[in-house]
């Protein structure tokens, strides 16, 4: 089935025309930078936009960076404190009177990688960290998705939460070195062990990229894997979701 894909970020929002079956990208991605700020209005003119972009008169699955239940915005994590509690999908389809399949995007980032990516067969726990604005996470169990869980809003020292510590958005922001973040992340990496004990860890967005580059950094001892569709996770793993919500 092809599914335009949209991944709704805290910098940029993009989108694609997917191949569910194989998770390719059939068409050019196409990015326009989230507005400031980010209210629901703003956000949904560019939604639109997209669907004009690709000339799309069907459904959408999309990728959202907060909390979603439902196709609701529980909070509003890195948007405008104005999402909480609207109703997403139905907001977006009455802008652009086509359906919307919403929900988390780093959830949706893992769906794609463990069925079709560096995740696929693997047995046991396994989670999908996604490292851009703020810290995403999709936690799967034998395959199988065990939604809205927010590492990124663990506490830290002081009461900090760590994606205000170690996201990619501070380490460009305090303009910290690669080591630098690195020794960061693995404070993130050892909290994330002693409470899930997962069998692999995915990294995606923009900085794992450069794995290679910092990778030594890091002390954990459980096995790493950067995602094989990089940023393109959730556009993919949001068609793909979208698919599995009309074939029902």
């Amino acid at each position: 089935m092809k599914v335009l894909g949209m991944d709704i970020g805290g910098s940029g929002i993009k989108a694609a025309i997917v191949d569910t079956k194989t998770g390719e990208l059939i068409s050019e991605r196409h990015r326009i930078a989230t507005p400031k700020p980010a209210t629901p209005d703003a956000i949904a003119k560019i939604v639109k936009e997209m669907v004009t972009y690709f000339n799309w008169n069907k459904a959408v699955g999309c990728s959202f960076p907060t909390t979603i239940i439902d196709g609701k915005c529980i909070h509003s994590g890195n948007l405008s404190t104005k999402w909480k509690n609207i109703q997403v999908d139905e907001f977006f389809q009455s802008i652009c009177n086509i359906p919307f399949y919403i929900s988390n995007d780093a959830d949706l980032a893992g769906i794609a990688e463990v069925t079709l990516g560096a995740g696929k067969g693997k047995k046991g726990v396994v989670l999908v960290i996604t490292i851009g604005t703020g810290i995403g996470s999709g936690l799967f169990n034998n395959g199988k998705l065990i939604p809205n869980l927010e590492i990124g809003k663990l506490l830290h020292k002081d009461g900090e939460i760590i994606e205000f510590f170690c996201a990619d958005s501070i380490r460009k922001k305090e303009e910290l070195t690669l080591q630098e973040w690195a020794l960061r992340f693995d404070v993130l990496l050892q909290y994330i062990k002693t409470i899930f004990s997962p069998n692999l860890i995915i990294l995606g967005g923009g900085i794992s990229k450069k794995y290679d580059k910092f990778k030594d950094h890091l002390s954990t001892d459980v096995k790493i894997k950067v995602a094989k569709f990089k940023n393109n996770a959730g556009i993919i793993g949001a068609a793909m979701y979208a698919s599995k919500k009309i074939s029902k």
